[in-house]
């Protein structure tokens, strides 16, 4: 998702958009186009139209002193944060019956980074999917209404039993949230068989009820909710609980995606690649479909270092391995270690393994790595097998003896089980 997110700012206050400005420039995936006036407002979005992401808009300008703009940026269907200089819970009961997404009173630069960093948050929601369960027509839609509003991918279901369906249907949903009191399966019985496949790491799970909060949200929990909200509850409460709880789950796959990548390509590394990589053996060799492993090495690696220096050689590690992502990257690739690198290509037979991995090496042949002003050309030799062995580690050993051959033969070269010996 790195788009550049363009936003509608509408404030009248040079020093208070001289502020925004400021937090904005830090944000380099933000661009900002700024209205003093409502009529300026109105003026940008019929340029830029759909363009448009997000609007931060202040309450009360000079042309519109009754909050104008704000009904304006939502007719347009743009997600609204209000800036505002004065609250009180009249006002924010009405701004938030109007569909905002927020509201940010003009107390300090911490405010206006919370507004950004919202309007963040609003783009990575839209690859979120959220699984509502209620049985409640009512309650149901109040909720996907709240979620909708901040961008997720919302999912309905109307008890226990059909949010099981719906999960294996989309089992890349994040975010589940379950009302207790439902017919055929309640929110605990839907949670404990939830929590038989997905860990709390890999699946949030937010419990809902009206029902004796005290008891209903430590019996959530100790089954294996994330979370529990008490009905009814507070709009920003529910917002802000949905929030942290994504964002850990966020924190949580950054820290496990960097566990599973080397630290200086970025590749995935050697134990994550078996992790992965068996599975992908099993799975190809019980339902008889090809699956060839390759083991891929730099030549001469060693003399790129003793020419360069290791910075040199960690240059070329590093733009050998964005190419293998560039041209291999649907398949799983990692670096195995030194210059070695494995490729598993699930799905492809020998003849087609060997003609891609060979387009892959024509590619990498005529590609220069820039060291210290020159361009170096590097080449890779590569073994690949097709033959399924006892397990993932005995067919690449057989590439690996393809490898040997092909370095042998002069390198820059890749060798397959129907090359002649």
């Amino acid at each position: 998702m790195s788009e550049l997110i363009k936003i509608l700012v509408v404030e009248d206050s040079a020093i208070v958009t001289k502020i925004i400005r400021h937090v904005i420039n830090t944000e380099p995936n933000i661009e900002a186009h700024y209205a003093a006036s409502f009529a300026e407002a109105r003026t940008l979005v019929e340029t830029l139209g759909d363009e448009l992401f997000a609007a931060l808009v202040d309450l009360n300008l000079p042309d519109a002193p009754d909050g104008e703009v704000v009904d304006y940026a939502l007719k347009q269907g743009l997600p609204t944060i209000v800036l505002t200089g004065s609250f009180d819970d009249e006002r924010r009961e009405m701004l938030l019956s109007k569909g905002i997404v927020d509201y940010v009173g003009k107390e300090g630069r911490f405010s206006y980074s919370y507004a950004v960093n919202l309007v963040n948050r609003l783009y990575k929601n839209q690859q979120i999917k959220v699984l509502v369960v209620e049985d409640s027509d009512t309650s149901r839609r109040v909720i996907c209404d709240m979620l909708t509003r901040h961008k997720y991918e919302v999912l309905s279901a109307v008890d226990g039993i059909d949010a099981i369906k719906v999960l294996l249907e989309h089992p890349d949903i994040k975010l589940l949230i379950t009302d207790y009191n439902m017919p055929k399966m309640d929110g605990f019985e839907l949670v404990q068989n939830i929590r038989v496949k997905y860990e709390k790491s890999d699946l949030i799970i937010i419990g809902l009820s009206a029902e004796g909060q005290g008891s209903l949200s430590a019996k959530f929990i100790k089954n294996g909710a994330n979370d529990f909200l008490p009905k009814p509850f507070n709009h920003e409460e529910f917002y802000c609980r949905i929030m942290h709880n994504v964002e850990s789950l966020e924190l949580i796959e950054k820290i496990r995606d960097a566990a599973n990548r080397d630290h200086l390509t970025a590749a995935y590394n050697r134990r994550y690649f078996f992790e992965q990589g068996e599975e992908l053996y099993a799975h190809a060799k019980s339902t008889n479909k090809p699956l060839a492993a390759v083991v891929l090495d730099i030549d001469h690696f060693k003399r790129i270092n003793d020419t360069y220096g290791h910075d040199g050689g960690d240059q070329v590690l590093v733009a050998f391995s964005q190419m293998l992502y560039e041209t291999l990257g649907r398949f799983l690739v990692a670096r195995a270690g030194g210059e070695e690198f494995f490729v598993l290509l699930a799905g492809i037979d020998n003849e087609k393994a060997l003609s891609l991995i060979d387009r892959v090496r024509s590619i990498a042949a005529s590609t220069p790595v820039e060291l210290n002003g020159e361009e170096v050309f590097v080449t890779f030799s590569a073994g690949v097998s097709n033959v399924y062995c006892d397990n993932l580690d005995e067919q690449l050993n057989l590439a690996d003896e393809h490898l040997y051959r092909a370095k042998e033969a002069g390198r820059n070269l890749v060798i397959g089980d129907d090359d002649d010996e």
